[in-house]
């Protein structure tokens, strides 16, 4: 009897196990097959916005209205734009394609700059002309290889999954068709790079400056950066302590440290080998109901960064989010507030620990600048504003307008019906350089059936 029961209760956890194991077997399979279709479509569309960019660039050589050019050249933005937007969909993170994507933002970043201007005022240069069909004959190279990869995963049946696999197992040096061929793509705008952009007007969002050259102080240890780690995460007797370099071909130096206690606190954080500035960190732990207002939160996050040694900071905005504070500072200058220099803080809501830091922005854009004098006053730069807008505060502010470039504004917020709006003036021109419509109060749904 015993027996036949023993033999009953092996048999279902026998047809169990594999039963569940089939569950996960087509659970990872659809997972695979979805991630699959993703990159697919990214690739397919990557194709076709290339086909139009080229077909595009082609019509604006044409063209001598402004009429016509200008919208033309819009497009070109656009669709520029779009095709980073599919690059930045495929698994090739671990492949180096930041000529590419580079060349695609010059395309965009020439378009957008010629496309605003007025062109019956100041029509396109010789050199401009140029560079329009440089960038058209340069966007046909690559427009014919991605459509031989393209070719060739349809009629091979190639897959991107194993592209990535390949990626991150270092196998990439072996024969593989799709990583070859976009090999190729990078190789053209690389040539590009080289070749053609000496022309000023050509000048890409990715040639600021987005690493950490100017950062000072010494290069740190591991144990320097443990030891970093557990006083930005009050973590200090951690059972797990994790450290990590950078790989190979990194454009920086940087620690990523993992830090965990007995109480369900896990801290990460990356911090730069040079100088031990702390790029961002992260407290995983669950938040609880909120006990403490969204203004006490603000009050724990200045003195985060007081004790840490932030100066000449301002607290530029605060959203709430369940029971989780995000402030965002940046820093001020002489009443002029800079927005490239910025960092973010996450407060918990239930007891005020600091559970978030991000100083990418500010590590990126920390430098002394020299300001200039505005060329227009207060009350011409308001003049420029919608006459509907309710003004309730103003100050000047440097901004990173869409060319990519730094700007001296008139910051102008104000409220035009139930809205609240910032809006900067350029204080050289006048020009609207930017307009941000800030978030509501989200509704409660609690009581809604």
């Amino acid at each position: 009897m015993i027996r036949n029961i023993l033999i009953v209760i092996l048999t279902v956890a026998v047809v169990g196990a594999g039963v569940w194991g089939y569950q996960e077997h087509q659970d990872k399979n659809t997972i695979l097959i979805n991630a699959e279709n993703n990159y697919q479509r990214a690739f397919h569309d990557l194709s076709y916005q290339m086909d139009l960019l080229h077909e595009k660039l082609g019509g604006t050589i044409a063209m001598n209205s402004s009429k016509s050019l200008s919208p033309a050249l819009a497009d070109v933005w656009r669709i520029s734009s779009d095709a980073r937007s599919q690059v930045g969909q495929l698994p090739l993170t671990l492949l180096p394609f930041n000529k590419t994507e580079e060349f695609l933002s010059n395309i965009g970043t020439f378009s957008y700059r010629t496309a605003v201007r007025n062109l019956d005022d100041e029509p396109l240069s010789k050199d401009e002309q140029k560079t329009l069909k440089n960038l058209y004959k340069q966007s046909g190279k690559i427009k014919d290889e991605l459509r031989k990869v393209q070719h060739l995963t349809l009629k091979n049946n190639l897959r991107w999954m194993d592209v990535e696999l390949a990626l991150a197992s270092g196998k990439e040096t072996a024969d593989n068709t799709i990583i070859d061929g976009f090999k190729t793509v990078e190789k053209h705008a690389k040539g590009y790079d080289e070749k053609n952009l000496q022309n000023p007007s050509v000048v890409s969002f990715q040639k600021r400056d987005e690493n950490y050259e100017d950062l000072k102080g010494e290069k740190i240890s591991k144990n320097d950066a443990i030891a970093l780690a557990k006083k930005y995460s009050g973590i200090n007797q951690p059972k797990k302590v994790e450290v990590t370099e950078n790989r190979k071909g990194s454009s920086f130096g940087f620690y990523n440290v993992v830090l965990a206690n007995d109480r369900g606190h896990e801290a990460t954080m990356d911090v730069t080998k040079k100088g031990g500035y702390p790029i961002w960190f992260i407290d995983t732990r669950e938040v609880s109901n909120q006990q403490i207002s969204l203004n006490e939160a603000m009050n724990k996050a200045d003195d985060f960064l007081k004790r840490h040694d932030y100066k000449d900071l301002e607290m530029s905005e605060s959203i709430q989010y369940d029971s989780v504070g995000l402030f965002t500072y940046v820093t001020n200058q002489d009443g002029v507030r800079i927005y490239p220099e910025s960092i973010k803080v996450k407060v918990a809501l239930d007891n005020g620990q600091i559970i978030g830091f991000a100083a990418d922005d500010y590590l990126k854009g920390s430098k002394k600048r020299k300001l200039p004098e505005p060329d227009l006053t207060l009350e011409e730069a308001q003049a420029k504003l919608n006459p509907d807008l309710k003004v309730l505060e103003n100050r000047k502010a440097v901004i990173v307008n869409n060319l990519g470039n730094e700007v001296l504004c008139y910051e102008f917020m104000g409220t035009m019906d139930h809205d609240t709006y910032r809006m900067y003036i350029n204080a050289e021109n006048g020009v609207e350089e930017k307009v941000d419509k800030l978030k509501n109060a989200e509704p409660v749904y609690e009581d809604v059936l």
